[in-house]
């Protein structure tokens, strides 16, 4: 088939070289010259594992192609994704103006029949609203074509991205044309297995199943989160508690993990647009408020803990690993690191950061902090270790040789990567989240 994706984000690259690897035409549009330059080359723009070597191959192969010109994409492929971006504005809602963007271009310069595909994350009754403007374009134009639209939502981790778009849990299909989800069930029907479910629905279930999706998610999170207090208080271990209720099969293993909270590009801003539909709607939504306020609340907690053994920061050099908000991506939206490093900086610390890819994009962040070149070097005269990705390099490095280069050995572990016990008989004062 012929694809098109507007917009080279993490959903949109990232699923366009891999229906290019199962054989399809893609074309790739995107608005910034310089970007569309090096992505010709196989560059991709931000760090995903195996992606630019995908790349490489299916624009050597012929499959995969860059352009700037969104009209003649709109012309030449039978199915078109929107993957653009959807940040949140001021008041949390999902800012939709670049997918109806997207939807007039199509609109103004499709010919015949297309499947137009919203894969951007988008709130409930964006599909409905992208037929209407298209609608409204081809009676401009005075022609009869037809546009079925599709609500089709990722469901890609970053840093594994690659490999949940050839494995997924389910492929979601949302349409109120049966003619389109057939084409789309084609589409995706390589991916399916016994346990690799293609589901279809309509599209105000698709929509509604990304938001829940990810608001369970980050529900689950920010539980743990919370329950990780209570841990600290009374001698308990998180880790054990959430390995335990994670045996459960009714809940499952899976984001049960405390920590410094969330970040990145998806729930931070879903959980923010489901609570705004919700209020649109006249529905409380105090659980998801919750768990916001936890998850804020809990980027902030690592603070008091380096606190308690460096009071005053004031000249003190503070090594921080981890800038991204989580490992095998070089996203920093979000993270806690960021939110960390401003409250020390508050304070007059003298930060000095290592993480393997993401200290380019923090350097747009924080500029004038000290940035490391590896693990070790960050840690030389610092008066205390803050952890704040779990990056496995992080987790099996020479810790004596850690605590000789430390003017102090505190090491405040926002991820849990070290057991407390060992840290303390090295000599360690040693602080995590939970335990």
């Amino acid at each position: 088939m012929k694809l098109a994706f507007y917009g080279t984000g993490y959903v949109g690259l990232v699923s366009g070289a891999c229906f290019a690897e199962l054989g399809n035409d893609v074309i790739c549009v995107d608005v910034d010259p310089e970007r569309l330059a090096k992505l010709a080359k196989g560059e991709a723009p931000f760090y995903e594992p195996g992606l630019s070597e995908l790349m490489e191959r299916n624009i050597r192969e012929g499959r995969l192609v860059f352009t700037k010109d969104g009209a003649s994409a709109a012309k030449d492929a039978d199915i078109l994704f929107v993957t653009v971006g959807t940040p949140s504005l001021p008041n949390g809602e999902a800012d939709l103006s670049f997918v109806y963007q997207v939807a007039e271009t199509i609109g103004k310069n499709m010919v015949g029949f297309r499947i137009v595909v919203n894969k951007s994350t988008v709130p409930v009754g964006t599909a409905a609203k992208v037929r209407r403007i298209i609608a409204d374009q081809l009676k401009a134009r005075k022609v009869n074509y037809e546009a079925a639209v599709v609500s089709n939502p990722e469901f890609l981790r970053e840093g594994q991205a690659i490999y949940d778009f050839m494995h997924p849990d389910k492929v979601l299909i949302g349409s109120d044309s049966a003619n389109a989800l057939d084409i789309m069930y084609q589409l995706y029907q390589p991916l399916e297995r016994p346990n690799q479910v293609i589901m279809r629905t309509n599209n105000v279930n698709a929509e509604l199943i990304k938001y829940a999706n990810n608001g369970f998610l980050a529900t689950k999170i920010s539980f743990m989160n919370e329950l990780s207090h209570l841990c600290e208080k009374v001698g308990g271990d998180i880790k054990v508690v959430g390995k335990a209720i994670g045996l459960d099969n009714r809940i499952g293993p899976r984001f049960l993990q405390a920590g410094a909270g969330y970040g990145g590009s998806c729930f931070p801003k879903d959980v923010k647009a489901l609570i705004q539909t919700m209020e649109k709607n006249n529905c409380p939504a105090s659980l998801l408020h919750a768990v916001e306020l936890v998850n804020e609340q809990q980027k902030k907690s690592l603070f008091p803990k380096l606190k308690r053994f460096v009071p005053d920061l004031d000249g003190k050099r503070i090594a921080v690993w981890g800038l991204a908000f989580k490992p095998k991506t070089d996203d920093t939206r979000e993270a806690p690191a960021i939110t960390f490093i401003s409250q020390a900086l508050e304070q007059y610390a003298h930060i000095v950061a290592f993480d393997p890819e993401a200290m380019d994009q923090m350097r747009r962040v924080f500029p004038k902090i000290e940035y490391a070149k590896n693990p070790y070097d960050c840690l030389k005269g610092a008066d205390a270790l803050v952890i704040l990705t779990e990056w496995d390099e992080f987790r099996q490095l020479d810790k004596q040789k850690m605590k000789s280069l430390m003017r102090t050995p505190v090491i405040i572990d926002g991820r849990n990567i070290y057991e407390p016990d060992e840290m303390k008989a090295l000599g360690f004062s040693y602080a995590s989240v939970g335990r």
